[in-house]
Parts: C-alpha cells; structure tokens; sequence
C-alpha cells in the first residue's frame, strides 16, 4: 500500500540521517500519515518533524529538511514533496497510484478493503446479552449494531471472529419472581379473573401479549397448580419466551449469533466453584465478615470485590468470572465485550478478575456504548420499562426499517450519546444518511444498466486507459476510493465502526458531485471506458461498506 511505502521510507530516512549523524540517536516516533483537508497540499502530509523535534533538540523544519533529503524508493509514484508551514513534510504523488487503486478495487470486488493482519487470531465478541425479563430496547439495538459490525470488520481483516450472546438466567431471585408475579397476574386477567399487578411488577404491553398466547394455548391448566409451582413455570415460560423474542428480532435486524451461552451452565457444570477454587488457590481471595472477597484492589481495582455473600450466595462477579475463564480456556486470543453505559463501574473489577486468575488482562478489551436518545422530528421519545412505555428495537425496526436502524445506531462513536430521529431516518432524501449512501450505490447500478441498453461494453479494468481521468472531481473521487482498505484497517484495529457510516457519507457526497460535474456515457468511448471503471470501483467499494454495517445494497430505488 502506499501509505505503508511512504511510512516505510520515512523511517529509512530517518535512520539514514541518525547514521551521518545529522539527527541524534533516538527511537523513531510513530509515524503517522493523514490525507490533508485541500489537495493543495498533496496527497498525504507526515508530522513525523514536529513529533521528533522535543526528542532531537532541533527545529522541525531542520528535520524535515534531513528527512526529505534522504528519501529514496519512491520514483515510481512520488511526484514532489514539499515542506509546508512548521515542518509538515507533503507528498504529492503521481496519479498512476491512484489508477492502480481503482485496478485493485475492480480485481478484489468483494474482497476491497480487507486484510490479514488478523493472521486468523480466534476473537470472541460477546454482545447485547441482555436479560430474559423484556423486549430488546432501542439502546441494545445500538449494542447489536455495533458488535455484528465490528465482527464483520474484524473478519474482513483476517480474524476468526464468534459472536455470542450471554443467557442471563440466573438473575436475581427478586427480578425473576416479580417477572413470574406480573406474567402470572396477567396470565389470570387474561382468563377473566380479577387480580391486580403485584407492586412494582413490570406493566409492559409485552406481558399482556405473553399471557394471553399462554391462555390461549395451555388454558385454565396452571390455576389448578399451588402458587410456587405455578410461579416457577411462569419464570421458565417468560425466560423462554423472552429468550426466543430476542432472537428473532436480532434476527430480523440482521444479527446472528454463533453461539447462545446460558449463564445457568456455570453453576450447573460447576465452574463457579471451579473459578473461585483456583482464585484461592492463586492467593487473590479472603474471607470477611462470613463472605468471600475478590482482591481486586492488586490489579487496579479501587476496591475488593465480594464473590460469595455471607448467606452462601455467589455475587455476580463469581459467575463472570467463571464465564471469562471458559471463554480463554475455549482458545480465543481475544476477548470483546460490549456493555451498556450502566456498566461503566464494572470494567475494572472484571479486569482484575481475569487478570487474578491468571489470564493476561489486556486480552480483555470492553467497549461501553452510551445511551441512544429516541426523537421522532424535535419530541424526545421517553422510554420506561417499568411504566410500560417501552420503546422496543422492533418498533423502531417496524417504523424504519432495518437499514435505516442500523446505520443510525452506527453513526456515532461508542463513547458518545446517540440521538436517534426517527423522522429523518424515515425520509427519502438527501437528508436521511442511509437514503443518501443506498441512492449512490443504486445510481451508479442504474448507470451499468444504462451503459448495457445503449450496447456500450463493460471495459476490462486492465486495460481501460484511466490515464485520461484528471478532471478534478475525479481524481477527488479516485482518492476517496484509494482511502477505503486504511479506513476498514482503522477501524477494526481502533473497534470503531462509526468510521464506516462516516466514510461511506463521504464517498457517496463526493460520487453525487461527479455525477454532476463529469458525464459518464460521452460519445468519446475512450473517457467513456475509464469513467465506467471509476464508477464500477465505487460501486464495488460502497456495497463493501454498507456490508461491513450490515446494510442492504439496492440496485434500484
């Protein structure tokens, strides 16, 4: 690639000049390209001179100077480089580069924009995994989103990517009895008798639905059992139900798991024992006031962490634990989670608990997105699950399709809040994002059709003479292409998918601009071919990226 050429150079440079004692002894600092803001100012710019000046005692452009004296290798596709205001170095390049980009688009097709730098490393991407007492929630709409994106980015980029799904079904007692009470209590009104909700039971519409399908298909038969045995099958049949929604709506908004893991294995298989056997064993445990402690505070931690209460019953953490052992002990290199912004406080106690039984912590790595805000137009959408005003992932699948849904959820990065508009995602205009990156990918198809109706061949792009792309909103076009594998790279390397929502609005802008500007079925077969390669390289680069977000690609629209 270029950029790897360039940096690769760069660094030669640098140490030639250290070796003639121009620059002193000094490790070379990262080196970090970025395609400027204005072609004025080339191709790619370096600020390699500002980052090693501290360092070298000198003026960046001292430096800059020393290392652009020095750069050899690049004849065949450096044109000139500048030094440009503090010491920026500017590489301005032949745009034979940019043809052999487009070239390399046409002969990978599907395959653009990856990459083996995975070496087929095993990654366990563990996400939504929300707990079987409701209906998937708009904000683990976004958790879905952004864990199937990232698998199908790190695949793309050479990793054995699993996807999993945390069965939590051994949920607190209280949470699960009073989701037994409420579906029970329903499950009764639906026969006719009069029994109020329990207080503070869950008053969701999605509990009316569930029992009434449950009275409907099994009768009056559960009135005859005692109450326990009856709220013990009304727990198994929520859990089960609840389980079996959420897999179809992820489903529907194109997530699958490869692997549905249920919590309640752990204790059944004894693994939790196991875990906090061996957390003894390695000297990490204590006991206080007749309970079990983690101590967490040995790696970072700001304080222990209890895994058995003093009544004999494991704390959440034990169980995770036990559940991060099996996932290292299962062969994966690395471990991904995705958590909710209310997990923030958790990330270090779980660190510390890999890392107390033994496994390297920072092969753990756990994204916390933040909260989606639901809009419809400037009215804010208020969620309560407790009131029963649930805003569920499939009512925003239902009112905007999944597509519209999965690109919203993507377009900001996982650190920040999201505000979803459910308005604009519905739109068909310029406006509405998707809308906006579907309709290049369909314009451009409607173009190949065109060209095929008009009797005008398909060109070979081995042969098409794209020398004759220099218009400006051309070689604009033909960079943005050229930027897509360091962008898929990026992304997957830095667990940020946002970066593909932002990319492919870019590109999609930059294609509606030529389209305007530059005729692609001309009566010059010549300039006729070479536009026809430059827009099928787009067209193969824009159906990359709406799949890498799990975004369907219209051809007609």
């Amino acid at each position: 690639m270029v950029k790897q050429r360039l940096s690769e150079a760069l660094s030669t440079a640098m140490a030639t000049a250290i070796a003639a004692g121009e620059l002193r002894q000094a490790p070379t600092p990262e080196i970090e390209l970025r395609t400027p803001p204005d072609p004025k100012f080339g191709d790619f710019s370096a600020n390699l001179a500002m980052v090693a000046a501290a360092e070298q005692g000198r003026k960046p452009r001292e430096i800059a100077n020393a290392l652009v004296s020095r750069l050899a290798g690049l004849d065949d596709i450096l044109e000139r480089v500048e030094i440009a205001g503090p010491g920026f170095i500017n590489f301005f390049l032949k745009p034979v580069w940019l043809e052999d980009a487009i070239r390399a688009a046409h002969a990978q097709g599907g395959r653009y924009g990856g990459g083996d730098e995975g070496g087929g490393h095993r990654v366990l991407l563990e996400f939504v995994s929300a707990n079987p007492v409701g209906p998937l929630t708009v904000a683990q709409g976004r958790a879905a989103a952004v864990g199937d994106s990232l698998a199908r980015l790190l695949a793309a980029r050479g990793h054995e990517v699993c996807r999993e799904y945390y069965v939590n079904d051994a949920a607190s007692s209280t949470q699960v009895r009073k989701l037994a009470e409420s579906l029970e209590a329903r499950y009764c009104q639906a026969l006719g008798q009069d029994k109020p909700l329990p207080e503070d039971g869950y008053r969701g519409e999605y509990l009316v639905e569930m029992a009434r399908a449950i009275a409907e298909r099994e009768g009056d038969r559960y009135l005859s059992m005692p109450l326990d045995e009856r709220l013990r099958a009304f727990s198994a049949l929520a859990e089960q139900g609840f389980v079996e929604d959420q897999r179809r709506v992820l489903e529907a908004f194109g997530v699958v798991f490869d692997n549905w893991f249920r919590e309640s294995s752990l204790f059944e298989s004894s693994q939790v024992q196991a875990a906090l056997q061996l957390l003894k064993e390695r000297g990490f445990t204590y006991e206080h006031e007749g309970a079990l402690w983690l101590r967490s505070t040995a790696f970072g931690d700001d304080k222990d962490r209890p895994l058995v209460r003093a009544n004999g019953r494991p704390t959440y953490i034990a169980a995770d634990t036990a559940y991060h052992r099996d996932k290292f002990d299962r062969g994966f290199d690395r471990l991904i989670d995705i958590w909710g912004p209310d997990h923030h406080g958790y990330v270090a106690r779980t660190k510390a608990a890999v890392a107390a039984l033994g496994y390297p912590a920072d092969r753990l790595d756990i994204i916390i997105h933040q909260i989606v805000r639901l809009f419809s137009g400037s009215e804010l959408v208020r969620m309560s699950k407790r009131a029963g005003e649930i805003v569920t992932l499939q009512e925003v699948i239902d009112e905007v399709g999944a597509d519209a849904a999965r690109y919203f959820f993507l377009m900001r990065s996982t650190d920040s809040p999201l505000d979803f508009d459910l308005e604009l995602a519905k739109k068909e205009t310029a406006e509405n994002p998707v809308y906006y990156v579907q309709y290049a990918h369909a314009r451009i198809s409607s173009i190949l059709r065109n060209a095929a109706q008009q009797g005008v061949p398909l060109p070979d792009p081995a042969r098409a003479d794209l020398s004759l792309l220099r218009e400006p909103d051309e070689l604009t076009l033909m960079r943005k292409l050229t930027d897509f594998p360091q962008e898929v790279e990026a992304a997957a390397r830095l667990y940020e998918p946002h970066r593909m929502t932002r990319y492919g609005t870019e590109l999609a802008g930059i294609f509606h601009l030529f389209y305007t500007n530059c005729r692609v079925l001309g009566d010059d077969a010549a300039l006729t071919a070479a536009r026809l390669t430059l827009v099928g390289a787009a067209l193969i680069t824009l159906r990359n990226v709406l799949r890498l977000l799990g975004v369907s690609a219209p051809e007609r629209m």
